[in-house]
């Protein structure tokens, strides 16, 4: 492997590992539907092929929409288990959490490789695709779960399997259609999310038990990120692909301007910034404080943050341009991506009261890592190579992380009793 694309790794890591801690506290689909948007731009900045510019609102859509559906999993019991103090719990928990990250992955990472391998001569028939995903997920949600009654999480919601028969069209449908690289970028973006998430959970127990005062929740999220970001971008960097137009009809800007950078961001708004959280929130960073006036300031800075970014974008990429075919470049692409995590990091640090108050220390931690990588990500670029798909060492690797998970799992029960907020799922 070169040091290239080593470095290209990191720093797709890096971004998506900022951004999806970050959405940990927006949370659910619209949450991480704009963590997954941030990672599609950083893979195109890495990549530098100009032909990727123009598709890159589209590369970015598809990437949340894909990321964003795994935000219908409960997973915070399944964290639970793995805070246990005996092997079976644990690894089951580690396990599972390795099984819902991989869902983020395999159907983030296989929705941005449809999208990039979509040519005017190969269109991918988006709507058969989201038909066939809505079917399979109502059947497998009924046959596991109402039939079968494998619950994974008892008595939260069992979306997982949902995600689980959605994932099995998307494969079905990319083997149909032999977008063998689309598979290869879903396989490694799932392997890579599904280690994140587990792993991410031993070093939060690691954290907890340590005793250093720190959002180690939020070190589990970066976590999944930081792997889930890095195994989506190798997949990429490692897989063929055909020439895209250089240009694009402005006209087919809208739809995805529109969703990236105003529908998301004001979810996140509706669903985020309740006046009984930020309320609440204030009293306990300052009982002395204005609550009810600096709850109000809160709300509407953040609401008007929206509409005015979303102005700014749709200006910078639509009426700015004078040509209905626009060509867009690596600058353009490159604005995009700080602007847009800046105001994701920026909508984090009023709902946490981060700028009263330093007691979340992780909030300032993702300006930093927002700093690096807008330096970094323009120094780098790896050398595209064709792996192809390898199935068999693709089980290894498999079986491989499982060992790995089984090790780490047997540290964790071993340094620690039972934890606050343990969960059992067998007795």
């Amino acid at each position: 492997m070169n040091r290239q694309l080593i470095y290209s790794l990191i720093i797709a890591g890096a971004s998506f590992g900022t951004a999806w801690a970050i959405r940990g506290q927006f949370g659910h689909e619209q949450g991480a539907a704009w963590a997954g948007s941030i990672i599609a731009v950083s893979i195109v900045l890495l990549a530098k092929r100009p032909d990727w510019y123009s598709k890159t609102l589209q590369l970015a859509l598809a990437s949340a929409a894909g990321w964003g559906i795994g935000g219908i999993i409960s997973y915070g019991i399944v964290v639970g288990y793995g805070r246990g103090s005996d092997f079976g719990n644990v690894y089951y928990g580690c396990l599972m959490l390795f099984v819902i990250g991989g869902l983020f992955g395999l159907l983030g990472g296989g929705m941005f490789g449809l999208m990039l391998a979509e040519t005017p001569t190969k269109p991918v028939k988006w709507h058969r695709l989201l038909t066939e995903m809505t079917a399979s997920a109502v059947i497998f949600y009924y046959l596991l779960i109402e039939e079968f009654g494998w619950l994974m999480t008892p008595p939260r919601s069992e979306a997982w399997a949902a995600c689980f028969g959605m994932m099995i069209a998307l494969f079905w449908f990319m083997i149909r259609n032999q977008q063998y690289s689309a598979i290869r970028v879903a396989i490694f973006a799932g392997l890579g999310g599904g280690f994140g998430f587990s792993f991410g959970n031993f070093l939060q127990v690691m954290g907890n038990v340590s005793g250093i005062h720190f959002n180690f929740w939020n070190v589990m999220e970066y976590s999944i990120g930081f792997f889930g970001g890095a195994g989506m971008a190798y997949g990429t960097f490692t897989s063929n692909w055909p020439k895209s137009e250089a240009t694009i009809n402005r006209n087919k800007l809208i739809a995805p301007l529109a969703i990236l950078v105003l529908i998301i961001p004001f979810i996140v708004w509706d669903q985020t910034f309740e006046t009984k959280r930020i309320f609440e929130m204030l009293t306990a960073i300052s009982p002395t404080i204005d609550a009810i006036s600096v709850t109000k300031n809160v709300q509407w800075i953040a609401l008007f943050a929206v509409p005015i970014s979303a102005g700014f974008w749709f200006y910078y990429f639509y009426f700015k341009q004078k040509n209905k075919p626009v060509n867009l470049t690596y600058s353009n692409i490159h604005n995009f991506l700080f602007g847009h995590l800046s105001l994701y990091a920026f909508l984090s640090i009023l709902i946490t009261g981060a700028f009263l108050s330093i007691y979340r220390l992780e909030q300032y931690l993702y300006i930093v890592n927002i700093i690096a990588i807008y330096f970094l990500i323009r120094k780098f670029q790896p050398v595209f190579t064709n792996r192809g798909l390898n199935i068999n060492r693709w089980f290894v690797n498999l079986l491989f992380l499982l060992a790995i998970v089984a090790l780490y799992t047997a540290v964790a029960i071993s340094s620690h009793e039972e934890l606050k907020g343990a969960q059992v799922r067998f007795e």
